[in-house]
């Protein structure tokens, strides 16, 4: 816990830390997943400057637990990086009741500014040190016999799990799942037993085997055929306002790098009514300036693009931060943006912040689902990246895991760089 937490109660308790002792193969990623943590946590507590570690090396993987009994309300006192639902989080309450008890308007606070972050009741904190996940007891508390039609069972939290993974196991939703585990936010931790529908778990890619064999295997050959006629020919492009070499490239299905080299480009400037060679599409040369090639197969609407992402996307809040994961098990930023894209039907590539930055274009009123990209943040230029939910709000994957963030939080202020839309 933070030393600018302050509680204003009278506390007893002891202290100690959980260490580990590094063994053969164990990176600092394996430990902080084993130990429900992130790397820069590890790194902080132990003053590392990379993520370098040795055989029979003991690192501090929790910070001290302190239990602590309340009589009065508890206060925070906020510090730098510091936001609404960094400190939720961190107190096991929610954001609405943060807000609730300190009378805010919005999600905006300032360094310096003294929370309460609990309603005053007569109210326990404990602050547990995280232990690898336990094998379950061997007699498991017996649920009292449910209703017919609302039958419940119990499962038992692995690592990787979040509450919208297991809903979609279970076939229900994330709300369901908290009401009936009467659970104030999305935090859950390996080991815990939720309450689940008695319903089979969902089984994906087993019917799916046998029926696709027969359909795509006649209907491959047909198109593969085409470009293979004519692989060398090119038309011509006229550039108009609003493009860039990224734009075209990504229009024509061919690179940057491509285009600079069939037209002697030195640099990525271009200029509105240049003529550029571009793979023809038709199959044929274009020969008159004015005449564009046609437009590659259409993806999805912006609208419904940008909705389907943001579905997904909160879909996935509690999963945790991996550094270079793009897959529900872990995520980094830009991870992140690739696996809620690509599941909603853009064609992406796997980048990183600073590629997806080239891939984009400004826009001054950003609309739900365009990206926001931050600067200077753990290296110096375009280095975090989020994807935008409308009243300053944004989505990502933050080091302590997916969640929702505010604009207006003074770290994120101080780093924004502009809102783009992929191309």
């Amino acid at each position: 816990m933070s030393t600018a937490a302050l509680l204003s109660i009278a506390y007893a308790g002891s202290a100690h830390a959980a260490t580990y002792k590094v063994q053969k193969g164990d990176t600092l990623s394996e430990i902080a997943s084993k130990y429900n943590t992130s790397v820069a946590q590890i790194k902080k507590l132990n003053s590392l400057k990379s993520d370098l570690i040795h055989i029979n090396q003991t690192l501090q993987v929790s910070t001290a637990v302190k239990t602590t009994h309340a009589s009065k309300s508890a206060t925070y006192t906020v510090v730098k990086g510091d936001a609404l639902i960094k400190i939720a989080n961190r107190f096991d309450v929610t954001v609405g009741e943060l807000k609730q008890w300190n009378k805010l308007a919005s999600d905006m606070i300032y360094v310096g500014q003294v929370l309460k972050v609990s309603d005053g009741a007569s109210t326990s904190f404990t602050t547990q040190t995280v232990k690898p996940a336990a094998k379950p007891s061997t007699k498991p508390a017996v649920p009292a016999k449910p209703a017919a039609s609302t039958a419940t069972t119990f499962y038992t939290v692995k690592s990787g799990d979040y509450l919208g993974k297991i809903a979609k196991t279970y076939n229900t939703t994330v709300a369901n799942l908290k009401s009936l585990n009467g659970l104030k936010s999305d935090f859950i931790r390996v080991g815990d037993k939720l309450k689940v529908p008695a319903k089979t778990a969902v089984k994906p890619a087993v019917q799916p085997a046998t029926k696709p064999v027969s359909k795509p295997v006649l209907q491959a050959p047909a198109k593969p055929a085409a470009p293979a006629i004519k692989p060398q020919a090119t038309g011509y492009y006229l550039v108009v306002g609003g493009d860039t070499l990224g734009k075209i490239a990504v229009k024509f299905g061919t690179t940057i790098q491509d285009l600079k080299s069939q037209n002697n480009l030195t640099s990525d400037l271009i200029y509105v009514g240049q003529q550029l060679k571009v793979p023809s599409q038709a199959g044929a040369t274009v020969t008159k300036p004015t005449q564009t090639v046609n437009k590659p197969a259409a993806e999805p609407s912006d609208s419904d693009l940008s909705q389907k992402a943001i579905s997904i996307a909160k879909d996935l809040i509690g999963v945790p931060y991996v550094w270079g994961g793009n897959t529900p098990d872990g995520f980094d930023c830009s991870g992140f943006i690739y696996y809620v894209y690509k599941n909603s039907g853009k064609s992406l590539l796997r980048t990183s912040a600073a590629g997806y930055y080239a891939r984009a274009y400004y826009v001054d009123k950003p609309k739900p689902g365009d990206l926001v990209f931050f600067e200077n943040t753990y290296k110096k230029g375009i280095s975090h990246l989020g994807i935008y939910l409308g009243n300053n709000q944004f989505i990502h994957a933050s080091d302590y895991g997916v969640a929702i963030s505010n604009l207006d939080n003074p770290y994120y202020k101080s780093h924004f760089e502009s809102f783009k839309r992929f191309y």
